[in-house]
């Protein structure tokens, strides 16, 4: 009777001792599983390591894809002999072309070309014949009030420095070569507001002295050719006179800025309507459809007047209106 109450105790006791069994257990097949899906992980990483190195493997000893055959670089040689027909089509094109600025003497020629920085020739052509009536020498232009020029001026656009330009050119020429217009370049860009653009203008079609005039659409036909890759305007004159003998130079500037205007436009050039387009490396930056290309042409080609007032007898244009009438 005394050991019944310790059946209860060796009953716990048991409990205990299976359950600190299964716990061992447990963490065993908690290891295993944990083990295996490593494993498992493991040899899908490798697995998925390999598939790219093969990858790898097979883009570096694949055959390299053919590229497209290169341009045949142009020869310095085959370059000028292009050069040169071009402006043996443009002379074609353009038998007519001109300074187009209007001016009866050396000293109207230079005053335009001053004022045509930053405007349109048409607009200088508009504005000097008011000016000239007033101030047809140096003489009377370096004694005129500064107001009084710039109110006349003030067409072409940033008047004030024309006119300081303008009256500090004709003190030079009135002071220092007699009222008279140099004929050399030397002398001419020491005058106030004159550079050598301006000097080969007058230069030029004044004085009958070659020189190539690098303006805004002279430099960009002279790339598009490719005759320069230069930006600098020094620089494209100077390259430009590499190619072209010194007799070209005047007529070569007519031609080239005659095409610019009317054909090889800035924005968009006429490429399927332009004559030399075989000759031109560029041919393709502008519409290329004739019919479209066509509708680009501006000034004679196009049907509408030019930019002198007094155009030369042989131009086959229409003269430009007048300030007022325009």
């Amino acid at each position: 009777m005394n050991e019944t109450p310790a059946k209860p105790a060796a009953k716990k006791t048991a409990a205990k001792k299976a359950a600190t069994t299964k716990k061992p257990a447990a963490k065993k097949a908690a290891t295993k599983t944990a083990t295996a899906a490593k494993t498992t992980a493991t040899k899908t990483t490798a697995t998925k390591t390999t598939a790219v190195a093969k990858k790898a493997a097979a883009k570096s000893t694949a055959p390299a894809k053919k590229a497209a055959p290169a341009r045949k670089p142009e020869s310095r040689v085959a370059m000028v002999r292009r050069a040169r027909r071009i402006n043996r089509e443009l002379a074609e094109l353009y038998p007519y072309a001109h300074p187009e600025l209007d001016f009866t003497n050396s000293f109207e020629l230079l005053v335009a070309t001053v004022l045509s920085a930053q405007t349109t020739d048409l607009r200088v052509n508009q504005t000097t014949p008011r000016l000239f009536a007033v101030c047809p020498t140096p003489e009377d232009m370096a004694a005129i009030p500064p107001e009084q020029l710039e109110e006349l001026i003030r067409p072409t656009g940033f008047f004030r420095a024309k006119a300081k330009s303008l009256i500090g050119l004709s003190i030079a020429l009135r002071d220092r070569f007699g009222g008279e217009v140099p004929g050399r370049l030397e002398d001419l860009v020491t005058l106030p507001g004159v550079g050598r653009k301006t000097a080969n203008v007058v230069l030029g079609n004044a004085f009958g002295v070659p020189g190539i005039t690098v303006d805004t659409h002279f430099g960009r036909l002279a790339r598009r050719f490719g005759w320069t890759t230069a930006q600098d305007a020094e620089k494209v004159e100077a390259d430009v006179a590499e190619i072209f003998p010194k007799s070209e130079w005047t007529m070569l500037s007519h031609r080239v800025v005659f095409h610019g205007r009317r054909v090889c436009h800035s924005r968009k050039p006429a490429c399927g309507a332009c004559p030399i387009a075989p000759l031109c490396p560029s041919y393709g930056e502008g519409e290329t459809d004739p019919e479209k290309a066509k509708k680009l042409l501006k000034y004679e080609l196009g049907g509408q007047p030019g930019q002198r007032l007094k155009p030369p007898t042989d131009y086959p244009g229409q003269p430009a209106p007048p300030l007022a009438a325009s």
